[in-house]
C-alpha cells in the first residue's frame, strides 16, 4: 500500500500559476487611442527611475525635469510585456493583439521601441499620435535601427503650440534637436521627421498660424543642406522667408548645444547668423510691430566673441553679427537703482521692480512688480514679454489702486521699455569676455618714476636697499638673488630658487618680501599642490610667470611635474575622459606652456637630488648678529616712525611693480660667452653652469633700459637684442660666489657652521689643554652649550657630519653616551663661500689694457659690479653690523686697476686661467 501511494504521487502533475504578479499598467476596455496614451505614461515613468536612460539624456544635455514632463519623454527598457497577462489567456492574448495593431509590439511579440529612448507627439486634444524612439546604446549589432518611429504614415505636429504663440518657427530636422533648442531657451521651435520628413500637415498648420518666417535647422551635413534648400523653395512659394541656421560641418543642433556652452549664448548666436535661403528677406511691418510688443520667444543676443569651445568648431562663430539697437526709451521715464531693485515714478504711482538680474536671455523679462498708489499698492510676479501675464496684472492692479486699466496699460508699456534697455546693457555687459591678468594702468609720473629706477647706474644697490626699507633687514645676498630671480621669469629659461632653513628663521618672510616686489598679475602662490593639479591649469596660465609653494612639502607630491616644468618648460599630459556627445572614453590632451619661474621653501636638511640640482639654493643667515637685527627693527616697528616707514613702503613696493612691468622680454646676447670658464669636475656642473649663464642674462636683462636695444635681421624678421657687459658678469661671479658655491658644497649651509663652530670648540679646547686635536674627544652636551643649539638641531647634524666623516663617533650604544672625534683641520676657512673657475673679469682687457680706453662703450662706469676680486670678502655677507661684506655695496670693489696682476691678463692666444687655489674646500664657510 506504502508503494502504490508513491507511485500515484509521482505521477500526479504539478499546476503552476501564469498569473501576472505585477499590476497591468493598460485598461482593456479603452479605445487603442487611449490605449496608446497609457503606453506613452508607462514608458514615462519607467525613464524617471531609469539611471541609464537619464544618463543618455544628461549626455545629450537634457537634465531639466520640467522639460522631460513637458513632453512626456519616456524609456521602453522591455518590461511592458512582464506587465501584461501571458498571451495563453484571453485578455493578455487580446491586449498583446490590439498593441501590435497600434505598433508598440512586433509580430513577435518583443516591444517596437525596446532599448529606446521615447519621444511622443500630440495631437490639439491632448492624444497620441506619433512616438519615436531613439537606441541609447551605440554597440548594438550591424544594420540595427537606431531611430523607429510608430508604422504608418507620419501624424502630429511636435510642440504645436510654438505655432499659436510665434510667427517665427526653428525648424529642427529631429526631436531631439528641438529639445536641445527648448531647453536652451528658444520655445519656438518645432521639428519635422527627418530630412525628408516635412509633411503636408506642417505645411497647412504654417499657413493657418500665419506663419512668416522659418529658421531651418537641418543638421550640417550634405543631406540636410539638399534638404534644407530643397524645403526653402516649397516654404517660399507659400510667401515664407526661409533661412538656414549653419551648425559647424558634420554637426547638428544638440551636438553644438553640448560641446558650447552656454547653449543659450552658442545656439543664439548662430540664430543671429542664419543665412537666408528663399523667400522674403525680412518680416512684414505689422508682424514686426506685433512681436515688440508681444514678444514670441527669441534668442539671446551674440556676444562680443565667437562663442566656440576648440578650433574645430570656430567656423560656426567667425564673424559676428551686428547687435540689435535698442528701442528707444520714453524720456519722461527715469529710475533710480538701488542696490537689486529698481524704482520708477509715473504720476501719483510709484513702481518697484526687483530680479531684473535673473534675466540673463532676451527671451524673458521675469520680474517681481509692486505699484503703490497712497496708501493701496499691488504686488504681483509678471513675466512682462508674456501678453497675458501682462493683461492679469493690468486688471489686477487697477481694481486694486481703483484707477483705470488704460493709466496702468500706459505705465507698464513705459516700464517695459525702459527695463529693457536695462536689460541689454546686462546681458551685454555678463557676454563681455573677462579680462585675465589685466594690467593695471600705469600714470605718467608712475612711469617716469620707474624708468628712473630703472636707469639708475646703481640699481643694485638701490634693490637691496629698497628691501631694507622695507622691513627686510640683513640677507643683501639672498635678497638681490632673489629678486634677479624673479626677473628671470621673462627669459626663456628662468631660474628657480629654494629656500633653505631652519624653523622659525625666516624663510617665508623672505620670500614673501621678494614676491611682494613681483607684480600680483605674473605670481601664483600656493600653500600645496596635488600631484596632478599642474597638468590641468590653463595652457598659458603659468608662462612666464612666477610659482611660488609655500613649503616643499606642500609641493611633494607635484615633484616630478615641477622637475619637468623647470627643465622642458612645458607640461603635457594624456589622459582619458568622456565624449560628450558619444559617451565613449576619449584621450584627452592637456598641456602647460612656460617657462615658469618656480621658488619654494623648505626646512629639509637633505632636498632631492633631482630637484636641488635644478635650483639655486639661498639659505637664510641664522648667526646670532642676524637675530638681533631683526629684534632692532622688531621693536622699531613698534614705535610711530616704524609705523609710518610701514606705509612708505607700500610706495616702494608699487615703484618695483611698475619698473618689472615696464620690463620687456628682449633677447640677450653675451658676446664674451666664449672666454668665459666654469667648474667642470662634475656632471652636476653641466645644469650649474646654465645657472650662472642664465644670472648673467638675468643681470643685463634688469638693465635694459641702460643699454641700447640692437636690431638684426633673421629670416626676413627684424630681431631687437641688448649685449651683456663685463659690469653684468662681475656681478654674476660675485653672486655664484657665494650662492652656487654653496650650492655645490656636499654640506648643508647650517650643517658647515656647525662644523666651523665645532672646530672652534675643538681648538679652543686643545690649546687650553695642550693637546693634539686627534686625542680630544667631546660630547653633544658640549657642543650645546658652546653654540646655544637645540639637542635636535645638534644632533641632526652631527650625524650628517659622522656620515660624511668629518667627524668620528667611538662611543654610542645601549647605554652609553656618544663620543665624537673632529677629523676635520680647518682647511678653506680664509674666505666665505666661493666659486672656482670663474673668470677673471679683468681678463676681457688685453694685455695692453686697451679695452675702456678705446672703446667708450664700456669705460669703467659707476655700477657697483666693477670688478671680480680673486677671493670674495672675508665678512659675513649678511652681518648687521659690519655690511662691507655685502656683494650690493658700493665701495665694497675697488675699480679695475689700471695695470692689472699678471694672472688677470690673457693674450689672444692664449686659454683663461682659471683662479688659482691651495688647499680649499667646496665652499669655504663663512666667520
Amino acid at each position: 500500500n506504502g508503494s502504490s501511494s508513491l507511485a500515484a504521487s509521482s505521477d500526479r502533475v504539478v499546476k503552476t500559476s501564469t498569473v501576472r504578479k505585477l499590476p497591468c499598467p493598460l485598461d482593456p476596455e479603452l479605445s487603442n487611442a487611449a490605449l496608446l496614451d497609457q503606453v506613452v505614461d508607462y514608458y514615462h515613468e519607467t525613464l524617471l527611475v531609469s539611471p541609464e536612460a537619464l544618463g543618455y539624456l544628461e549626455k545629450r544635455g537634457i537634465t531639466d525635469e520640467k522639460t522631460i514632463r513637458r513632453f512626456r519623454l519616456g524609456y521602453a527598457n522591455r518590461t511592458l510585456g512582464l506587465r501584461l497577462p501571458e498571451k495563453n489567456r484571453q485578455l493578455g492574448a487580446e491586449l498583446r493583439g490590439r498593441l501590435q495593431e497600434i505598433g508598440i509590439f512586433r509580430e513577435s511579440g518583443h516591444e517596437h521601441l525596446a532599448g529606446s529612448i521615447t519621444i511622443p507627439v500630440f495631437d490639439k486634444y491632448g492624444h497620441v499620435s506619433e512616438t519615436y524612439g531613439r537606441k541609447i546604446t551605440s554597440s548594438l549589432r550591424k544594420g540595427t535601427a537606431y531611430h523607429l518611429y510608430l508604422p504608418g504614415p507620419h501624424k502630429g505636429i511636435w510642440n504645436f503650440e510654438a505655432l499659436d504663440d510665434s510667427k517665427e518657427v526653428i525648424l529642427c530636422e529631429s526631436f531631439i534637436d528641438a529639445i536641445s533648442f527648448w531647453v536652451a531657451g528658444f520655445k519656438n521651435v518645432t521639428s519635422s521627421y527627418g530630412t525628408n520628413g516635412f509633411t503636408d500637415e506642417l505645411l497647412e498648420a504654417f499657413r493657418a498660424n500665419a506663419i512668416d518666417r522659418v529658421l531651418i535647422a537641418y543638421d550640417r551635413d550634405d543631406a540636410g543642406d539638399a534638404a534644407a534648400k530643397k524645403l526653402a523653395n516649397r516654404l517660399a512659394a507659400d510667401g515664407i522667408g526661409c533661412f538656414r541656421v549653419l551648425f559647424p560641418k558634420d554637426m547638428d543642433a544638440n551636438d553644438y548645444a553640448v560641446k558650447v556652452q552656454p547653449a543659450s549664448k552658442s545656439l543664439g548666436l548662430l540664430i543671429k547668423k542664419a543665412e537666408w535661403l528663399a523667400g522674403p528677406t525680412k518680416r512684414p511691418a505689422a508682424a514686426a510691430t506685433k512681436e515688440a510688443m508681444n514678444t514670441s520667444v527669441s534668442g539671446p543676443p551674440e556676444p562680443s566673441l565667437p562663442l566656440v569651445a576648440s578650433p574645430e568648431l570656430s567656423d560656426a562663430a567667425e564673424t559676428q553679427a551686428p547687435p540689435d539697437s535698442a528701442p528707444p526709451t520714453p524720456a519722461s521715464v527715469t529710475a533710480t537703482i538701488r542696490g537689486d531693485q529698481i524704482i520708477i515714478t509715473l504720476g501719483d504711482r510709484c513702481y518697484r521692480v526687483r530680479g531684473l538680474q535673473k534675466n540673463l536671455s532676451y527671451e524673458q523679462l521675469k520680474v517681481v512688480l509692486r505699484v503703490t498708489r497712497g496708501d493701496r499698492f499691488y504686488l504681483d510676479t509678471v513675466d512682462l514679454i508674456s501678453a497675458k501675464a501682462r493683461a492679469t496684472f493690468i486688471r489686477q492692479a487697477a481694481s486694486e489702486l481703483e484707477t483705470k486699466e488704460q493709466v496702468i496699460k500706459k505705465d507698464l508699456a513705459k516700464i517695459f521699455m525702459k527695463l529693457e534697455e536695462l536689460q541689454d546693457r546686462q546681458i551685454k555687459a555678463t557676454l563681455e569676455p573677462e579680462k585675465k591678468n589685466a594690467l593695471p594702468p600705469i600714470s605718467e609720473a608712475e612711469r617716469k618714476e620707474a624708468l628712473g629706477l630703472l636707469s639708475d647706474p646703481k640699481l643694485l644697490s638701490r634693490i637691496v636697499g629698497d628691501f631694507d626699507a622695507c622691513g627686510v633687514v640683513g640677507e643683501h645676498t639672498n635678497k638681490l638673488t632673489g629678486y634677479l630671480a624673479a626677473v628671470s621669469r621673462k627669459l626663456e629659461r628662468p631660474l628657480a630658487v629654494i629656500i633653505q632653513s631652519s624653523s622659525a628663521a625666516g624663510k617665508s618672510a623672505l620670500m614673501d618680501a621678494i614676491l611682494t616686489f613681483v607684480p600680483p598679475e605674473e605670481r601664483v602662490k600656493y600653500s600645496a599642490m596635488t600631484g596632478q593639479s599642474l597638468f590641468y591649469m590653463g595652457e598659458s596660465d603659468l608662462k612666464h610667470k612666477i610659482l611660488a609653494i609655500a613649503e616643499e612639502e606642500g609641493a611633494e607630491r607635484a615633484s616630478y611635474a615641477l622637475k619637468l616644468l623647470q627643465s622642458e618648460g612645458e607640461l603635457t599630459i594624456a589622459s582619458t575622459g568622456k565624449d560628450p556627445s558619444t559617451g565613449r572614453l576619449v584621450t584627452h590632451e592637456y598641456r602647460v606652456e612656460g617657462p615658469v619661474m618656480i621658488f619654494l621653501t623648505t626646512t629639509a636638511i637633505d632636498i632631492d637630488e633631482e630637484l636641488l640640482n635644478r635650483c639655486v639654493v639661498l639659505t637664510v643667515d641664522e648667526d646670532r648678529q642676524q637675530t638681533q637685527a631683526i629684534h632692532d627693527l622688531q621693536r622699531k616697528a613698534e614705535t610711530l616712525e616704524g609705523l609710518l616707514a610701514r606705509r612708505d613702503s607700500e610706495t616702494l613696493i608699487n615703484l618695483h611693480r611698475n619698473a618689472q612691468r615696464l620690463l620687456r622680454p628682449l633677447l640677450v646676447a653675451n658676446p664674451y660667452a666664449k672666454n668665459l670658464t666654469f667648474l667642470d669636475d662634475r656632471t652636476r656642473t653641466r645644469r650649474d653652469h646654465m645657472k650662472y649663464l642664465t644670472l648673467i642674462r638675468t643681470i643685463a636683462l634688469l638693465h635694459q633700459h641702460q643699454r641700447p636695444v640692437k636690431n638684426t635681421k633673421h629670416r626676413g624678421k627684424t630681431v631687437e637684442y641688448i649685449e651683456v657687459q663685463p659690469s653684468d658678469i662681475a656681478a654674476a661671479n660675485q653672486l655664484a660666489h657665494e650662492v652656487l658655491g654653496r650650492t655645490l658644497d656636499e654640506l648643508s649651509p647650517q650643517t658647515r657652521r656647525l662644523l666651523e663652530m665645532v672646530h672652534c670648540l675643538v681648538t679652543e679646547r686643545c690649546t687650553e689643554l695642550e693637546m693634539d686635536q686627534d686625542d680630544f674627544r667631546f660630547t653633544r652636551k658640549e657642543v650645546r652649550h658652546h653654540t646655544g643649539w637645540t639637542d635636535f638641531q645638534v644632533r641632526t647634524h652631527l650625524a650628517k657630519l659622522a656620515d660624511l666623516e668629518y667627524v668620528l663617533v667611538h662611543h654610542g650604544g645601549r647605554g652609553q653616551s656618544f663620543i665624537y672625534e673632529l677629523l676635520y683641520d680647518g682647511k678653506g676657512q680664509d674666505g666665505c663661500a666661493f666659486m672656482m673657475r670663474l673668470l677673471d673679469v679683468n681678463q676681457l682687457y688685453d694685455e695692453k689694457n686697451e679695452y675702456s680706453a678705446t672703446n667708450p662703450e664700456h669705460r669703467e662706469t659707476t655700477n657697483e659690479y666693477e670688478s671680480s676680486p680673486q677671493r670674495a670678502p672675508n665678512e659675513h655677507p649678511t652681518s648687521i653690523a659690519e655690511n662691507a661684506g655685502s656683494v650690493c655695496n658700493d665701495n665694497d670693489f675697488q675699480a679695475i686697476s689700471s695695470k692689472p696682476s699678471k694672472n688677470a691678463l690673457i693674450g689672444r692666444k692664449k686659454t683663461p686661467q682659471s683662479y688659482p687655489q691651495t688647499a680649499v674646500v667646496s665652499a669655504a664657510p663663512r666667520e
